[in-house]
């Protein structure tokens, strides 16, 4: 199954060192998420366990997970990671 989500290789670089350098427990994955806010969506990402309801998708070794009810406001969206003298964090475009 192709991942809704395009997550650049910087951002799956960033993901990578946050699993091995916070200790994220063997078992979770990146979970991409819906949050509201106020007339619109916006969007979060976490680390958790599979949970029913979830999709699951694998992108470079790296598990995936997102509700089957927020694929929709997730598909074309691209998370890519910004790192300059101004800041660094992780973008959804």
């Amino acid at each position: 199954m192709n991942i809704p989500v395009d997550i650049s290789e910087r951002a799956l670089e960033e993901v990578k060192k946050i699993f091995k350098h916070k200790g994220i427990p063997e078992g979770y994955g990146l979970r991409i998420a819906t949050k509201g806010m106020g007339c619109g969506v916006g969007f979060k990402l976490g680390f958790d366990k599979k949970k029913e309801g979830d999709e699951e998708y694998f992108q470079d070794g790296i598990q995936v997970l997102i509700q089957k009810r927020e694929v929709l406001f997730l598909t074309g969206k691209k998370i890519a990671f910004y790192d300059e003298a101004d800041g660094r964090g992780f973008l959804f475009v």
